[in-house]
């Protein structure tokens, strides 16, 4: 089985690699982990007049490595294999995007993320994500 575990450093998506971790000894095979982390957009209009590109994506590489560590070290404590990746762009389109393109069979989230305020002015990604999704949805909380 894949399974993909959007994570973004909070509690909430830490949970949800715990229960993964928790349900893998139920299989009979050890679930294929893909671990996600979307990282907003913010190379756009006259930002790129002021910073390189290079700079920009030093940043997205920073800010994703610090929000997948603590999956991470999770993951190899268990010793349960994974793969992880960074993402640019909005939250649930990426999310469903990397499930098709790693065509996963389930996508296990935290029930919240960080930033309370943005999910009241843009919409939960986990709502996003279960209107969009064509495979089942796990939410953690």
């Amino acid at each position: 089985m894949k399974i993909l575990i959007p994570v973004d450093g909070s509690a909430s998506a830490n949970r949800a690699v715990d229960h993964a971790i928790a349900t893998a000894s139920l299989l009979k095979e050890a679930p294929q982990i893909f671990l996600l982390n979307v990282q907003w957009n913010i190379a756009s209009g006259n930002v790129k007049l002021f910073i390189n590109q290079q700079t920009i994506n030093d940043y997205y590489r920073e800010q994703g490595m610090a929000a997948l560590a603590p999956a991470r070290e999770k993951l190899d404590i268990a010793g349960l294999p994974y793969t992880y990746h960074i993402s640019i762009g909005t939250p649930a389109e990426a999310i469903m995007q990397y499930a098709q393109e790693q065509q996963v069979g389930q996508i296990t989230m935290g029930a919240q993320g960080q930033g309370t305020l943005s999910a009241l002015l843009l919409g939960s990604v986990v709502s996003k994500v279960m209107q969009l999704a064509t495979v089942p949805v796990l939410i953690v909380k």
